[in-house]
């Protein structure tokens, strides 16, 4: 697996074309990231699981490892639960293995305060696109689009939805549009929409930790405009899974019920628990780095396209909202993904590390994520690698 592309329902749709298109495309891709000297982004599940347990060699800095181990819950898990509550400025927070059960428990905990099984969503959110209906299938919800539109909803679009609803969920950042965040005012201005309607609002807020750059708020305000926030541990932060769901003290209560109803009050969870507090610690105070040179390397990219004569090429957004980001270009996906496999094959230097996705005839797209390896590349480190990458596509004289 080589981005966080990977982890969602999308990855399994990207394998099967990728296998459709050539022989082996995918695993060459998997096998260039592995051997390339350089990259923008290595994530740790792509490491061995004897590296992977090396994160928590330190696990003694982190909390007291001389403490009886969790059971069901308790222990270091519940010190994790007070440490995120104190981080987004709520009341509570409940642990969960997974973000997907997490919004779930959520928004149904929150229509049966309501009153109300309809949800406001956002066309392109997670639980629309990569779940497989289970807001409807398993909670019972009733899903409703707000807009399909590759940007979070405005306060005039929820002021005018045309039917009542109980609550509204909005994607910070919303990924599948290019990772975009609105402008603090567009937040601001969108959740008030949504009181005015007596409609509570939750955050799916599973890349929150890094939009403080863009929003120039800390965690706690952000979070404090809604009722309910979910964050992820293992997207931003590198650790082995998990997600937690934070909010009014009742609300969490209750969805520890249905934590346990939905088969997720797990009997051990440390050593994931302990990945995330060393991520907390560790991750968390880099992140802020990681936006602002993504912008340095999309930057580079758009003078790289320019340069190697590919005008049409976008970043987007141009500016990134977080440290990632989309890149597309004016080739059908297997064109793209071949270039970009045989430059990091040939080179030794991988550009872009995630599959192509078709976007409409002649165009695909692509994820460009930026972590503690790509603080290593200049500007002229990626406007080379653009020249290598743009010279393996058709029509163009090869470079080494």
């Amino acid at each position: 697996m080589t981005d966080t592309a990977e982890h969602d329902g999308r990855a399994a749709d990207r394998e099967r074309d990728e296998d459709a298109r050539g022989p082996g495309l995918r695993e060459r891709r998997l096998a260039a990231h592995r051997g390339a000297r350089r990259v923008l982004a290595r994530f740790g599940f792509h490491r061995t699981l004897r590296e992977r347990l090396a994160l928590l060699a330190d696990a003694g800095d982190l909390h007291d490892l001389d403490e009886p181990s969790d059971v069901y819950g308790g222990g270091v898990v519940e010190a994790l639960e007070r440490k995120v509550a104190g981080l987004l400025g709520t009341e509570a927070a409940a642990f969960f293995p997974t973000g997907t059960m997490a919004q779930q428990v959520a928004l149904r905990c929150w229509a049966g305060r309501t009153g109300d099984r309809t949800v406001a969503v956002h066309g392109l959110s997670h639980p629309e696109v990569h779940e497989r209906n289970a807001l409807r299938e398993v909670g019972g919800l009733r899903p409703v689009r707000v807009t399909s539109e590759p940007r979070l909803p405005t306060a005039a679009e929820v002021r005018g939805f045309e039917e009542p609803f109980g609550a509204l969920m909005l994607e910070l950042p919303l990924r599948d549009a290019g990772f975009v965040l609105p402008s603090w005012e567009e937040l601001t201005g969108v959740v008030e929409a949504a009181r005015e309607r007596d409609a509570v609002v939750h955050f799916d807020g599973a890349r929150l930790w890094e939009s403080t750059v863009h929003f120039g708020r800390p965690l706690a305000e952000i979070a404090g405009l809604a009722d309910s926030v979910y964050v992820s541990f293992y997207k931003s932060l590198e650790a082995f899974g998990g997600a937690a769901l934070a909010g009014p003290e009742q609300l969490v209560d209750e969805a520890k019920v249905w934590r346990h109803r939905y088969g997720g009050q797990v009997f051990q969870q440390f050593p994931t628990v302990l990945s995330v507090l060393a991520g907390l610690e560790r991750e968390l105070p880099r992140l802020p780095e990681y936006v602002a040179h993504a912008r340095v390397v999309a930057a580079a990219l758009r003078e790289g396209f320019a340069a190697a004569g590919l005008p049409w090429a976008r970043v987007h957004p141009e500016v990134p909202h977080t440290h990632d980001f989309q890149v597309w270009l004016p080739y059908e996906a297997d064109v793209a993904g071949e270039a970009a496999v045989r430059t990091a094959e040939e080179t030794g230097v991988e550009l872009f590390g995630a599959g192509w996705t078709r976007g409409g005839p002649g165009l695909s797209y692509t994820e460009v994520h930026v972590r503690a390896a790509g603080l290593e590349w200049t500007g002229q480190d990626v406007r080379a690698a653009v020249a290598a990458f743009a010279a393996r596509l058709p029509g163009r004289p090869q470079r080494r």
